[in-house]
């Protein structure tokens, strides 16, 4: 009986590990996208609960750089953000649950994107620069979300100084905690939204428009250790 008993274990542990799911295509995880087909895109202003005040600007900065190399059109931040000034509509928070029709009357835009910064910590010791962004891209004219990611971003900001030994270890250590006091929020911000928007369905403007949809998407929620080299 022992025998019988292990042999369908076995089995089942074979047939387990046979057994594969298929990664799910950007068509199907980004439907809204490939239907809608857009065009143009606003960035909205990005919504902060971190402890970072200046991450919200460098953030907004460098959206449009990956957007815009997906092939879409990306409405000039320094124009939307003079316009939402002007209308009281910097809080990007007052829309995220709200009807979008007015932006898409205003700027022509077919999707508005949203970012949340939950939470932007350094460790100087550590040489690190922790990051938890999400991100919600809402179609205007439905108001539905065609697009979401979030992610746990660990940028390394750590230098080597070449010394070896003791005293190198306890230099680098020094040298990484000093780059990593002068790091430029803007390049944090950079590598979180290129690695985040790389599986960004191709836009009208990208040699690859029409035919990515059979692609593997990126995962909904992940983790990634990036670095200034990811761009």
């Amino acid at each position: 009986m022992k025998n019988v008993l292990f042999l369908i274990v076995m089995a089942v542990g074979f047939l387990s590990s046979c057994t594969t799911t298929a990664p799910i295509t950007k068509s199907v995880a980004y439907k809204g996208m490939y239907d809608e087909k857009p065009v143009t895109i606003l960035l909205m202003p990005p919504i902060n609960r971190s402890t970072n005040v200046e991450a919200k600007e460098y953030f907004h900065s460098t959206l449009n750089i990956p957007i815009a190399n997906a092939g879409f059109y990306v409405i000039p931040t320094f124009l939307s953000m003079e316009i939402l000034k002007k209308e009281s509509a910097y809080d990007a928070e007052l829309f995220l649950n709200s009807p979008l029709t007015k932006f898409g009357e205003v700027f022509g835009a077919d999707l508005a994107v949203f970012t949340i910064i939950h939470k932007w910590d350094k460790s100087g010791l550590a040489a690190k620069v922790y990051v938890q962004v999400e991100y919600i891209i809402k179609s205007i004219k439905t108001n539905e979300i065609v697009y979401t990611r979030t992610g746990d971003v660990t940028y390394d900001a750590s230098v080597s100084t070449g010394v070896g030994g003791a005293w190198g270890a306890l230099a680098d250590i020094a040298a990484s905690a000093i780059n990593t006091a002068a790091t430029k929020y803007v390049d944090v911000a950079r590598a979180c939204n290129a690695y985040t928007f790389k599986d960004l369905p191709a836009g009208k403007y990208s040699p690859t428009y029409g035919t990515d949809g059979e692609l593997p998407a990126g995962k909904k929620f992940f983790k990634a250790n990036l670095n200034s080299k990811y761009r």
